[in-house]
């Protein structure tokens, strides 16, 4: 396999990914881009390789510096921004869980809190509060885990990871 069909099956295959990390396939295509880039690109360096609208490439590099898995790069002598994506792969799944945690899982705690105060002593009321209490308690432990494996460091995790495989 040719390293130009590589790398175009490699971004397809991540944009695809992205979607099931909550993000669009457009804003994946873009960050696997950057991250096999061996030097940073412009936006139109990615709307070119991907044929995608200046539009639609600002708008999704907007939201990868947002994730924290783009930066702006400066190049001397040249007016228009440049791009990288971070290569540290412990930090992208940090920051890819992160922010599923702050979009996803926090809302979520919040609004099993505010229901887990409903009044009422019917069998239904209590039968409502017994899974409210449940899916709280599951929701908390989950919380509490993707909180712990953001503070660890690589090895731990990597350490951690292997033990439950074998």
């Amino acid at each position: 396999m040719e390293l130009k069909e590589g790398k175009e099956k490699f971004i397809q295959s991540w944009g695809t990914l992205g979607s099931h990390w909550g993000i669009n396939r457009t804003m994946a295509q873009i960050h696997a881009l950057l991250l096999v880039a061996n030097e940073p690109l412009s936006a139109n360096n990615i709307m070119d390789e991907l044929n995608i609208s200046m539009g639609n490439t600002n708008m999704n590099i907007r939201a990868l510096i947002d994730w924290g898995l783009v930066f702006k790069e400066l190049k001397p002598g040249e007016r228009k921004d440049f791009y990288v994506a971070e290569k540290d792969m412990w930090e992208v799944v940090k920051r890819i869980i992160t922010q599923r945690k702050k979009k996803e899982l926090e809302p979520m705690l919040r609004v099993l809190d505010s229901i887990s105060k409903v009044e009422g002593n019917s069998e239904e009321a209590e039968e409502f509060k017994k899974v409210v209490r449940d899916i709280q308690l599951f929701s908390s432990k989950a919380d509490s885990t993707l909180e712990n494996l953001i503070k660890a460091d690589s090895n731990w995790f990597i350490g951690t990871f292997m033990k439950m495989i074998k």
